[in-house]
């Protein structure tokens, strides 16, 4: 067993008196594929989102390659997170997002160099370079001078999973990037988030998908009222499901194939 590449302890999220994460304890070793499944408001994005810090933890702890980030306050677990150190942990932890953040104005090609010119401080022409390669890996590579609003849902997804690569994070989160697209460009988005997992990515993703999930995930997540209530291989969790809020959740979903 390898050591964790990030782990998380006692990890709670609260928005005002709103308690979104309830003390989640968690790890993900180098390679690993984690779906995570659960209701809407169960905690998934907010979970997600505290992991490369895009939204402060109350209290716990979320360690990268057991280097506990921020510092502690010494008061109700809270910690103080410099920006300094909060901009490299968000280069090394890259996130896809439901709907695509892309600059209007840019064109694919542009929106793909901005984080390496900008966060980096590439050259241009370096970050053009990259910028081409990972268009190219997603199959945009005819897009280059298109402005996001000229390409379909699935194509602008695939620009979004692009820009993140191109930063060359250690870890990839997903939070549902298929939740927007029209059904029949679902699988162009997910072709590509599985040739990354044949590459050995560490990944964490949030999906309603779960047919895709069984096939994906080394390991799944059920969370629920900011809990998780089960933990385990795909088969575990979808197949054989120990806990009843788990069954329940799986029943919902008539038709899904494994």
């Amino acid at each position: 067993m390898s050591e964790p590449i990030l782990q998380v302890s006692s990890l709670h999220k609260k928005f005002g008196d709103l308690h979104v994460l309830k003390g989640i304890d968690f790890s993900v070793e180098p390679g690993e594929r984690v779906a995570i499944i659960g209701g809407s408001g169960s905690g998934k994005s907010t979970f997600l989102r505290c992991l490369n810090f895009m939204e402060m933890p109350t209290s716990g702890t979320v360690a990268l390659d057991g280097k506990e980030i921020g510092k502690p306050t010494g008061k109700d677990g809270a910690r103080l997170y410099p920006e300094a150190e909060l901009c490299a942990v968000r280069e090394r932890v890259g996130m896809v997002f439901q709907q695509f953040n892309l600059f209007p104005h840019m064109t694919v090609l542009e929106n793909t160099m901005e984080g390496l010119v900008t966060v980096k401080g590439m050259k241009r022409a370096a970050a053009k370079e990259r910028a081409i390669k990972e268009l190219e890996k997603v199959g945009l590579g005819g897009k280059f001078d298109a402005y996001p609003g000229r390409l379909s849902g699935g194509q602008q997804q695939r620009v979004a999973i692009a820009r993140s690569l191109a930063m060359e994070p250690e870890i990839l989160l997903f939070d549902e990037p298929t939740s927007s697209l029209d059904p029949e460009l679902v699988g162009e988005v997910l072709t590509v988030i599985r040739k990354l997992a044949e590459e050995g990515r560490t990944m964490l993703l949030v999906t309603h998908e779960l047919g895709f999930a069984y096939h994906f995930a080394t390991k799944v997540i059920f969370l629920a009222d900011g809990v998780f209530h089960e933990i385990g291989t795909p088969d575990e969790v979808l197949k054989n499901p120990k806990q009843e809020r788990t069954r329940a959740f799986l029943n919902r979903f008539t038709e899904f194939a494994f």
